[in-house]
């Protein structure tokens, strides 16, 4: 029995079963590629490379690297995988995850999502600003930051970098808040265009966007409020349109005006379909730009959340200011005041005569 153990003990690494071989390199060959795979102290890692002594040599410096205690496996990250990852495990969660994702892999695109985590710096990010900023407007660029930022914060609590490199850089000056609202004409010949009528249900996606249009003229909610609107939270009785869960998170009770009701009213109602407009925000958005063009409107800039400021403005005639942003959903009286109450001013002077 002695003997036996003597002899294991000197020859066991000819004896041993390969998967005993827990702590060296693997190597296998996959479409004309070598993978090499190397597990050590708890670390796994793997990598394909055109030739196998590639593949053994990076394999060999991991190991020693692992074996020395010089190995970050955070090293090497680009800003584009964090940015994946991010996605993956947060912006799936949000309630805006489509605009985010949308963002999020825009950068991933860039330059900027190609740079190392280790390297990443505030200059990085000021060029990549700079050229944004002579391709979009500044209140896009803004909402990438908003994105950014959250994914640097979040790297900084998973370790690739020490600090967010974004803060104490400045931003871009916000555009000055827009002022546009419709006309009368400018109404009328993009409802005459969609094809809807006060006659009939809409038949058509187009007309299901010209009564949108008009309902977001009436009521001031948001496009995507509309686009969620279902039959459920409708009340024709008491006049109002309850939506649960709006952009800033809350829930609020929209009054709804007699031509509000016709409107509704006219929209086809069956057992299939639980949305009012039957429309998503997405497809609004993209049938109101090619709505624009039919109504020879295409260079007018006009948007579709301009709306929301007609309404506003019209109803600020009828309500006051706490009751207008309660209505809206403004819980910032600023930004209700600046951006979305546009009188005419000539209206207003002859009010006080």
């Amino acid at each position: 029995m002695i003997y036996y153990d003597l002899f294991y003990n000197s020859f066991a690494p000819n004896f041993a079963p390969k998967n005993r071989r827990l702590n060296m390199a693997t190597f296998t060959k996959r479409n004309n590629k070598w993978r090499a795979q190397v597990r050590k102290k708890g670390i796994s890692k793997s990598a394909e490379f055109e030739t196998k002594s590639e593949a053994q040599k990076w394999a060999a410096a991991l190991e020693k690297e692992i074996e020395l205690a010089n190995y970050n496996p955070l090293a090497n990250t680009t800003f584009s995988q964090v940015i994946d990852r991010y996605i993956k495990e947060y912006t799936v969660k949000k309630r805006g995850a489509r605009e985010e994702k949308l963002r999020l892999f825009r950068i991933c695109g860039t330059s900027l999502g190609q740079i190392e985590m280790d390297e990443l710096s505030q200059q990085d990010l000021n060029e990549w600003q700079n050229k944004r900023l002579s391709e979009v407007s500044s209140a896009s660029v803004l909402r990438e930051r908003i994105a950014i930022s959250a994914v640097l914060t979040q790297a900084v609590k998973w370790g690739y970098i020490e600090k967010n490199p974004l803060y104490g850089l400045d931003k871009p000056e916000q555009s000055k808040a827009r002022t546009r609202c419709y006309t009368k004409q400018e109404i009328n010949v993009l409802v005459e265009a969609s094809g809807f009528t006060f006659d009939e249900e809409p038949k058509t996606k187009y007309a299901a966007v010209g009564a949108a249009f008009l309902f977001a003229l009436e009521t001031a909610m948001r496009a995507g409020e509309i686009c969620s609107l279902t039959w459920e939270n409708v009340n024709l009785i008491d006049r109002t349109a309850f939506l649960p869960l709006t952009k800033n998170g809350h829930s609020r009770t929209v009054p709804l005006t007699q031509n509000a009701i016709k409107i509704i009213e006219r929209m086809q109602r069956n057992d299939d379909e639980s949305l009012v407009f039957g429309l998503k925000a997405s497809v609004l958005g993209s049938l109101f730009r090619k709505l624009k063009i039919k109504a020879g409107l295409n260079d007018a800039d006009l948007h579709f959340h301009d709306t929301r400021r007609d309404a506003l403005t019209r109803l600020s005639k009828k309500v006051e200011v706490m009751t207008l942003a309660k209505i809206s959903g403004h819980r910032d009286l600023k930004i209700l005041l600046n951006t979305y109450y546009a009188p005419n001013m000539s209206e207003i002077a002859k009010m006080l005569d």
